[in-house]
């Protein structure tokens, strides 16, 4: 089975083309979908993440609060780090389940939408990489219509992240979602073309 890894940095249009992926019936591993999961009600890393920190927990839902752990984390790099050494570790085993779930299926293609793809090196888990992209001024106008979202989290967010054009060097596709719905969908069927995926 192919494993096509997508990645971009915030408001570059993972979730459309991630959606747009799913409705053409590729199964699609999404790691954001699986750290609410495991931050959820009775989620794996619930008692972990208590454990490190403990205002975070929602003792009533026996869940994360996120909002807490994010003012917690967000500005402190080190905090950050804590908790990304718990995190990363249950989402790389729930995409090597849902892998394992597919190949048994005899699927051609399964795809992880991973937003940090080439910082954490997962790019060395995937057949291909495929990056989602925008112009600066669109993809700002998406991020700052987000409820909660302000000038300066937006800036925080950028800062630690690999810079879109280190992305776009690195990867092996290259969509830019601002050219339109009818853009993108045109240009995921030449990239599953192009790695051998036909329906």
């Amino acid at each position: 089975m192919m494993v096509l890894g997508l990645t971009g940095s915030i408001g570059m249009g993972k979730s459309t083309t991630t959606a747009i992926l799913r409705g053409m019936g590729i199964p699609v591993h999404c790691s954001d979908e699986a750290v609410h999961q495991l931050l959820g009600p009775r989620g794996a890393a619930v008692r972990l993440v208590a454990a490190a920190f403990p205002t975070s927990h929602d003792k009533r839902r026996q869940a994360i609060d996120r909002h807490i752990l994010g003012q917690l984390v967000f500005s402190n790099l080190q905090e950050r780090q804590r908790l990304e050494a718990i995190i990363h570790p249950l989402v790389v085993d729930s995409q090597r389940r849902f892998l394992a779930q597919h190949a048994r299926g005899r699927r051609p293609l399964a795809v992880l939408d991973i937003p940090l793809l080439f910082e954490t090196g997962a790019e060395q888990r995937v057949d291909y990489t495929l990056v989602v992209t925008a112009p600066a001024f669109i993809q700002r106008m998406r991020v700052l219509t987000r409820p909660g979202m302000t000038t300066d989290k937006f800036k925080a967010i950028l800062a630690s992240q690999m810079p879109d054009r280190e992305k776009r060097r690195r990867a092996d596709f290259v969509i830019d979602t601002g050219l339109g719905l009818a853009h993108t969908r045109a240009a995921l069927r030449s990239v599953l073309k192009n790695v051998g995926y036909e329906k």
